[in-house]
């Protein structure tokens, strides 16, 4: 398994689901950096209030709560990092940029495949097949990313053999 077709196989699920990305992403990055940033002062405030009214302390019998508060920050703190960027690559996707398309057209493995509305079917050398979204707002289609694949149409698809689900159809040839 070759390392770049999986780094641009994982970078393309952003990039061929723009529209969605963005949305999902910029919600959930605010979140989760708010609960990377929030501290265990809100438990100790608590726990002043428990003091107060003489209450028994919550965090007695709990030694590990200060790790798991710092494992909580880092967790959410690579999440919102991860969907930041999925963010920016959902944007960029969404206004046109090819971003992982030009490396797939350019080592993809070709094969002739169908487009059903939003989905593309096809057949790998495998003999596996697949049928994978293709989202009008975040076309696969390289290097003409312009051009417009109608339903019913047969078309020559080229994809990564490590990684089938990343693929981009080929405006420059045809299946005959």
């Amino acid at each position: 398994m070759n390392l770049l077709d999986s780094l641009v196989w994982l970078v393309n699920f952003p990039v061929t689901h723009g529209y969605a990305i963005t949305f999902i992403a910029a919600f959930s990055v605010v979140g989760c950096f708010m609960l990377a940033a929030r501290s265990q002062k809100v438990s100790v405030a608590l726990a002043d209030i428990r003091e107060r009214e003489g209450l028994p302390s919550a965090s007695q019998g709990r030694p590990g709560l200060e790790v798991l508060w710092r494992i909580r920050r880092i967790v959410f703190g690579v999440l919102g990092v991860v969907m930041l960027g999925s963010l920016v690559l959902g944007i960029l996707a969404t206004i046109g940029v090819p971003l992982t398309r030009g490396y797939i057209h350019a080592n993809g493995v070709p094969t002739t495949g169908e487009v059903d509305g939003g989905w593309v079917s096809f057949t790998s050398n495998a003999g596996v097949e697949y049928t994978l979204r293709n989202d009008s707002f975040t076309p696969s289609v390289h290097p003409d990313t312009r051009s417009y694949v109608g339903s019913g149409e047969q078309v020559v698809i080229r994809y990564l053999p490590s990684h089938p689900q990343a693929y981009v159809i080929d405006t420059t040839q045809s299946p005959q």
